[in-house]
């Protein structure tokens, strides 16, 4: 007997309710579309709210309007009015794009698109994104990928369902595509079946625009000299998929054999075939958050990193952090702002803050970056001595020495964060605060013990960076 092929209908639905048993929800599940108006997301839209009679579930119809088109509020209008003969709720946002001269205006779209989205299913307590994207946009999206000349990740194309929480900025949603499996030609015919009403965007057919240029002139050419060459590419996503998850698990192993706290141990990497430390550092970039390296940015990286001496402070600018090597430790740090502190004036003598403590429990200094802290303590300086001592706050400027106990030698500043192992760039943001004649306490070491003595309303210095 042959087997039924499976409808537009049966396979949204079972695409929809595996997306909800990977939600993780219980009862009858809360939905939203993503609903532009187009012929896909319109269709969305209908199958979704039969999916939702059927299940005893919740539907939302959620509008982006980007103000990009004279016929926006059109739209905005058209889909209030696709949901209200639906009865379905409808909520819409407006969106102003962000910079997009630095990443172009589809990508401003995208990013102001899903975090809106986002935002609105947190406002409703929706835990399920459904969004039109169907067999071709897979094909374009893997055939846009590999003329970028992207690596396995790039070239796994759309997952059926996922978490997005950078994108969608909601870490709880998982969006879900459930036409991933239909083509532009099946969703075609199922609006023209059903008579569903649509507005066509015609910023589609501008081929100014990277995927519309391929979805009317190279994707044509493709189907009719390879037809179904869809279904192929979406094969070769899977199969991408699949390597993907299994580069992401070895880099898993050795990240955990390599990382020593917040760093990567180099000798470690050392160790690693150059595949596999390419591989260990982009995972590691990405549990970070930042943004994958090119393979010719690593390359560079890799080999500054690995013949560099043991004791090199090498630094590697990345567009979202430095890349830092510290007695044969790697590290990602924040790129920070200068602060103002560290502005002197050549002809000034005295670069720090002045100040007069009065008792305060705390001293906010913006231009350093942190509070000092005046915290009361068995042993420390008489708080009615500090009240009579004009202090000043500044970064370290050469020479400073430190004696922390009677019975420790006093050492150069530099030496104690040396034996403290803190790297020169952490060093550079901690001030010093000092009396006029004497230091009194340097952050990240603590107080010198020359004023130090125990009894009562005695006060220890710390510092909070901020």
């Amino acid at each position: 007997m042959k087997q039924q092929k499976p409808t537009i209908e049966s396979t949204f639905n079972s695409a929809v309710s595996a997306a909800h048993a990977q939600a993780g929800e219980g009862g009858a599940p809360r939905i939203a579309v993503a609903l532009s108006g187009g012929l896909d997301s319109s269709a969305l839209l209908h199958l979704a709210h039969a999916y939702a009679q059927a299940h005893g579930a919740t539907l939302h119809a959620f509008h982006v309007h980007h103000g990009m088109s004279p016929n926006a509020d059109a739209w905005l209008a058209h889909c209030e009015q696709q949901c209200a003969a639906l009865n379905v709720p409808f909520a819409a946002r407006r969106v102003q794009l962000q910079d997009t001269k630095k990443s172009g205006t589809e990508a401003a779209a995208r990013k102001a698109r899903y975090a809106a989205l986002g935002s609105l299913c947190a406002e409703h307590n929706v835990q399920l994104l459904l969004t039109a994207h169907h067999l071709d946009d897979q094909a374009e999206t893997v055939l846009l990928q590999l003329l970028r000349g992207s690596g396995p990740a790039g070239l796994s194309g759309m997952d059926a369902a996922n978490t997005a929480a950078s994108l969608l900025q909601n870490a709880s949603l998982i969006m879900a595509r459930p036409l991933l499996q239909a083509s532009r030609k099946q969703l075609e015919s199922y609006v023209a079946q059903h008579s569903i009403n649509h507005i066509h965007d015609e910023s589609n057919d501008d081929p100014r625009y990277a995927r519309n240029a391929l979805r009317h002139t190279v994707m044509p050419a493709l189907e009719q000299h390879f037809p179904g060459f869809q279904e192929r590419f979406a094969r070769s996503a899977h199969h991408a998929q699949s390597a993907t998850r299994l580069l992401t698990e070895l880099a898993e192993q050795d990240l955990a054999t390599a990382l020593d706290g917040d760093q990567l141990d180099i000798s470690k990497l050392r160790a690693l075939s150059q595949d596999r430390a390419y591989n260990l550092l982009r995972h590691w970039f990405a549990t970070r958050g930042y943004s994958m390296p090119s393979t010719a940015w690593l390359a560079e990286m890799l080999a500054q990193l690995l013949e560099a001496k043991y004791d090199a402070q090498l630094l590697v600018t990345h567009p979202d952090c430095h890349v830092r090597r510290y007695r044969d430790r790697l590290h990602l740090t924040p790129k920070l702002e200068d602060l103002e502190g560290t502005r002197e004036d050549q002809f000034d003598d005295k670069p720090g803050t002045d100040f007069i403590w009065s008792g305060e429990a705390e001293l906010a200094f913006p231009a350093y970056g942190g509070i000092l802290h005046f915290e009361p303590a068995e042993d420390g300086l008489d708080s009615d001595w500090l009240r009579t001592q004009k202090l000043v706050i500044e970064f370290r400027r050469g020479g400073e020495k430190l004696k922390l106990a009677p019975n420790r030698s006093t050492r150069p500043v530099k030496y104690h964060y040396q034996a403290l192992n803190i790297p020169a760039w952490e060093r550079s943001r901690l001030p010093v605060v000092k009396s006029a004649k004497d230091l009194l306490f340097a952050a990240g070491i603590g107080m010198d013990c020359a004023h130090v003595d125990s009894g009562a309303g005695r006060i220890r210095l710390r510092w909070q960076a901020v």
